[in-house]
């Protein structure tokens, strides 16, 4: 999936109290984060849901769109929103796969069983994914990991030539791999 185009889809969203109909156009030409999760009125996913509304507006500060998906409708997206206190406080687009074509599009659909894996994509503004993560049911994802990998992801976009190593964080020094640094690091 990595370096791979993010496919054609259409699809209605609930956003800040109103329903959306969003396409693939709506991603391209900034970052976006796709952040999959099983279904509304769980359990780990308001605890994740949650944390990512935490740092949505440093998410929107850094020009990245997050759109949360589930197989549940909008209307189940909305219903859980105006349900829960946790949920309430989601200002990015909660979109409805009720069909599964976007799940399935990120290949991350459990078989059998209709509901989207635990799992995240970050897209560049040219519809490539750059980073994926996937966990287990009962294991939560961590927004501050999450930001982390938008910084680093956005740095080696602009600076062509570096990296970055593992636990960069904003600030700290890159590398620029070479022939001198092989077995020196």
């Amino acid at each position: 999936m990595i370096n791979t185009q993010i496919k054609p889809f259409n699809a209605t969203a609930f956003k800040q109290g109103e329903f959306v109909e969003i396409s693939e156009k709506d991603v391209l030409g900034k970052w976006a984060v796709f952040f999959f999760y099983p279904a509304d009125f769980t359990f780990v996913c308001p605890t994740e849901l949650g944390d990512v509304a935490d740092k949505y507006e440093e998410l929107q500060k850094l020009g990245v769109e997050v759109f949360s998906v589930s197989t549940d409708t909008h209307f189940t997206h909305k219903a859980w929103h105006d349900a829960s206190e946790t949920i309430a406080k989601i200002n990015y687009y909660m979109v409805g796969d009720q069909t599964g074509n976007i799940t399935n599009n990120f290949g991350v659909m459990r078989p059998g069983q209709g509901l989207a894996d635990r799992a995240t994509f970050l897209i560049d503004p040219e519809g490539t994914i750059q980073a994926m993560e996937i966990t287990a049911e009962g294991i939560g994802r961590d927004a501050d990991d999450l930001m982390r990998k938008v910084k680093a992801a956005q740095y080696v976009a602009s600076h062509p030539g570096e990296v970055c190593p593992a636990k960069w964080k904003e600030g700290e020094a890159t590398l620029a791999p070479s022939l001198d640094l092989v077995g020196k690091i």
